[in-house]
């Protein structure tokens, strides 16, 4: 049972939502860290649209949430879809893609690709827009983005299959991905169908959000921006993740970013500013932010 937990007075995602809770790494204003965490609450920050939605909870002693965001959603759905194809006998007659951008945190790609196959995995640009496409390249395609903002798409092959599947003696899990199908909106964007969802495989795993959250421990990251005259100097790959021109960037960073232990950085022009936007993760904060200015240097 979700209850609200905003009374409806306010500018639209001030101090709330998806984006307050998984950028800010804020507690919603409405929300007593102290007291959601002896109660165990668990909850769901949607933003004003209801595009994206992150899942939260407070541990006792700290103002601070405890952070499910969209790259443990794409997880959370992905690796349980994969395992009720294997046990319907449909992980061979259908594809499952598992998309993210540049910006899913580290540690969470390299959980992924422990627990899927290299052809299953795919990178695209940064935006719903690349990853709806990419995702839309396989049977079935999971994607979002850190903030919340995503889905899983099902083309008619699938759907059509999972239905036979269900309804010919395919057995339980057969029905639960005939009932996934029909529960999650393959529109961009469904926070409410994201919501119910995730919840649904949380229950069907007798899992809390500990239990979720405990799948892999985030490195920490750190996102600047550099202003410059010319965003447009600079070009990357087609999923972001190196600079192509001009190539002397790319092998300053490489540089850099070799000797931090578990570093990873990469710059990319934004789309709306005329500013370079860089993203850096290390093994620890103070590197990550090290990181972060050092090739902030370079940029400029």
């Amino acid at each position: 049972l979700y209850t609200l937990a905003n009374d409806g007075r306010g500018g639209l995602n001030d101090g709330c939502g998806a984006e307050h809770v998984q950028k800010a790494k804020k507690v919603p204003t409405s929300v007593d860290p102290a007291a959601a965490a002896a109660s165990g609450t668990r909850f769901a920050s949607l933003d004003g649209d209801a595009d994206r939605i992150v899942f939260f909870y407070c541990s006792p002693g700290s103002d601070a949430p405890v952070l499910l965001d969209g790259d443990r959603i794409l997880i959370l759905l992905a690796q349980y879809i994969s395992l009720l194809l294997t046990s319907a006998g449909l992980s061979g007659t259908l594809s499952l893609g598992v998309v993210q951008t540049a910006y899913a945190n580290g540690a969470s790609t390299a959980y992924l690709k422990s627990k899927v196959p290299p052809e299953c995995h795919a990178f695209a640009a940064t935006g719903v827009k690349h990853l709806h496409h990419r995702a839309l390249g396989f049977d079935i395609g999971a994607y979002f983005e850190a903030n919340g903002h995503g889905t899983v798409t099902f083309n008619d092959k699938a759907v059509q299959q999972i239905q036979q599947r269900a309804s010919s003696g395919g057995g339980e899990e057969a029905k639960q991905l005939e009932a996934l199908t029909r529960l999650i909106n393959p529109a961009i964007g469904d926070a409410i169908s994201d919501m119910l969802a995730v919840e649904a495989v949380l229950s069907l795993k007798g899992w809390t959000l500990s239990d979720w959250a405990g799948m892999y421990a985030d490195l920490p990251s750190r996102m600047t921006k550099e202003l410059v005259k010319d965003r447009t100097a600079i070009r990357t790959v087609p999923d972001e993740t190196r600079v192509t021109e001009p190539a002397e960037l790319q092998t300053a960073i490489d540089d850099i970013v070799s000797k931090v232990p578990n570093g990873r950085c990469f710059v990319r022009p934004s789309g709306t500013e005329d500013c370079v936007r860089v993203y850096a993760e290390a093994g620890s904060q103070e590197e990550a932010d090290k990181l972060a200015e050092d090739v902030g240097v370079v940029v400029r």
